[in-house]
């Protein structure tokens, strides 16, 4: 499940066309009919960044804007007003659905995909597997060395996400389980910057999304009662990887025309193979 490298070009390109967008709309929110705005999680980024090209190329009279900042920032975007679409990696709390209902924006969920938390080390780093026990005692300090785990005697450098993250929420739900992480945790606030720190260190281990698997770090199974479960699609959608989980957009729940339109093609066939192309696990 690897993000293909037709969707990082894409992602470049339209982050720039983002800017010029932006300086010339003023501000977000105040769009037209046929002008759609997302913001949020990472995870979901260059997912939306495909799909939004793809319906763009047979919808010349829409205009898709795309930006990232984590799943908190999409939900508070669109709280705020300041976007139509939210992207996330965790579901929305009852306290955001409340107050986004007291702005009259009460959110639709729409699940768009499924994901599983990767968990990723530096390419020389011979440890293949670890239990979620063995992932809490190493993000809690519990464990900070690799030979305590087989691995080489090096002490762990241990790379979360930012508090924003819908990554970092899920991962605390399921594998902290209330347990406090070390408070040398490197944090960092997009998954791309995860990536690239735990393939220059050595000592590192970092979470990412599956379809973010790439060659330069190196993808370590979760052990469940003695068998290795890698991120696969099929172990996703049949919930036998431990750290699965739905991915998903809110929006108005009476949206615009375009808007509607647009989820209905994500939710489509057609959009569902974009889904898969791109390494994620369709709906």
């Amino acid at each position: 499940m690897k993000m293909k490298k037709s969707a990082r070009i894409k992602l470049t390109v339209l982050l720039s066309v983002l800017l010029i967008a932006l300086a010339g709309a003023g501000c977000l929110g105040q769009n037209s009919d046929n002008q759609i705005y997302t913001s949020g999680s990472t995870t979901v980024l260059p997912l939306m960044q495909e799909l939004s090209a793809k319906y763009m190329e047979s919808h010349k009279d829409v205009t898709i804007i795309v930006s990232g900042g984590g799943s908190g920032v999409g939900i508070a975007d669109f709280i705020d007003g300041t976007n139509d679409i939210a992207m996330s990696s965790r579901a929305i709390r009852d306290s955001e659905v409340e107050a986004a209902a007291s702005k009259n924006r009460p959110p639709a969920e729409h699940t768009i995909a499924y994901d599983g938390i990767t968990v990723i080390v530096h390419p020389s780093n011979n440890v293949s597997n670890l239990t979620m026990d063995q992932l809490q005692k190493i993000y809690s300090g519990e464990i900070k060395n690799w030979k305590d785990v087989g691995g080489p005697d090096k002490e762990i450098a241990v790379i979360a996400r930012d508090s924003a993250s819908g990554t970092q929420e899920f991962f605390t739900e399921a594998v902290m389980r209330g347990v406090p992480y070390r408070n040398d945790m490197i944090t960092q606030s997009a998954t791309g910057a995860v990536i690239y720190e735990t393939s220059q260190n050595e000592k590192a281990i970092g979470i990412i999304g599956a379809a973010y698997q790439v060659t330069s770090v190196k993808t370590v199974a979760v052990n469940v009662n003695g068998t290795n479960v890698m991120p696969t699609e099929e172990n996703i959608l049949s919930g036998v990887y431990p750290i699965s989980r739905a991915l998903y957009i809110y929006a108005d729940q009476k949206p615009s025309t375009a808007v509607s339109e647009f989820i209905a093609y994500i939710l489509s066939p057609e959009g569902q193979k974009v889904v898969k192309d791109l390494g994620y696990a369709p709906v």
